[in-house]
């Protein structure tokens, strides 16, 4: 190899180890920081770096060759080359999404529905009058807190606490076994 300045070692090595320290040490810095500027991340950047060194290794009789041009030029295209390859991979692959926002629901089992139903009615029973109007109007009719205050004629203040201690009278009339309603 003709290369200025390189001078391989005398004990016994991978071929091409010298080479690809001397290459490192000459044009490590000035590769690392060109393949930051392109890929905008130094992990990326240094995996760039180790790729263009490891494809100088495979290429080394090439590199030696001083009629090709300059070394550093050559790393830094493979580098950029690197770089545009990995661009074209991920652009190539379908992008990775979500399920889409207006996907139907699938409807669970109607047996299922009416059995919850039917729990939760029989365990709405047990409740005082005062939590179960609340109960009814805020989940079974859907209305807003000043809504259901409206109906039942009481303060919206006093819809907010009765619906709070309702439902934790609901989940202790209900026990631990029929907890599995989940609405």
């Amino acid at each position: 190899m003709t290369i200025p300045g390189f001078r391989p070692r005398r004990r016994k090595q991978v071929p091409g180890e010298d080479f690809v320290r001397f290459l490192y040490g000459e044009h490590g810095r000035a590769l690392l920081a060109y393949a930051t500027r392109l890929t905008g991340d130094r992990a990326a950047a240094e995996d760039v770096v180790q790729e263009t060194l490891l494809r100088a290794w495979k290429h080394a009789d090439a590199l030696a060759d001083d009629s090709r041009g300059s070394t550093r030029g050559w790393l830094l295209t493979v580098a950029r080359n690197i770089v545009t390859d990995r661009a074209r991979a991920r652009a190539s692959r379908p992008q990775e999404v979500g399920e889409p926002i207006d996907a139907p629901i699938a409807d669970s089992d109607h047996a299922e529905n009416v059995v919850n139903e039917m729990t939760v009615l029989g365990a709405l029973d047990r409740l005082s009058p005062e939590h179960r109007d609340v109960l009814v109007e805020v989940y079974y009719r859907g209305r807003s807190v000043a809504e259901a205050a409206q109906v039942l004629r009481i303060p919206a203040g006093t819809v907010k606490s009765r619906t709070y201690h309702a439902l934790r009278a609901l989940r202790g009339v209900m026990g631990p076994g029929d907890r599995e309603v989940t609405r």
